[in-house]
């Protein structure tokens, strides 16, 4: 397995954790939004299952996403972090018209540049038990 141990996170500052924050932000309005193929670091270690590993993986992904769905977009809805970790609950369209995706994105932070991407995506879809809205 490729993944680093997980060790205890030391306790960050609070401006390390808001910086970081920022960092993930920029990276998915520039990667997402923007079609920016040099958002992702030179070390990247990819967990989604469709997307090759390595920055390289990822630039290939965006430039075939942003060619299919050239009006693509992600709102961040939340964004959490701790110690080296940034988890966003984020809103996906491909196409406008689209209810889109639920998704969850938890990225690893090391020397200010994201190294470390998991993703956990879900369609949106009304609930017959509730009216809570996934987003």
């Amino acid at each position: 397995m490729r993944d680093e141990p997980s060790n205890p996170v030391p306790a960050k500052s609070f401006n390390s954790l808001e910086t970081n924050k920022t960092i993930v932000l920029d990276f998915i309005d520039k990667a997402v939004n923007q079609g920016n193929i040099d958002a992702a670091g030179e070390r990247y270690i990819q967990h989604n299952p469709n997307i090759a590993d390595g920055a390289d993986g990822f630039k290939a992904y965006l430039q075939q996403l942003k060619q299919s769905f050239p009006l693509v977009r992600g709102e961040v809805k939340r964004i959490f972090a701790e110690g080296d970790f940034v988890i966003v609950h984020m809103h996906a369209k491909r196409e406008p018209e689209e209810e889109g995706l639920a998704i969850v994105d938890i990225f690893r932070m090391k020397d200010s540049k994201l190294v470390e991407h998991w993703e956990v995506r879900q369609p949106i879809a009304e609930s017959k038990l509730h009216a809570n809205s996934m987003i």
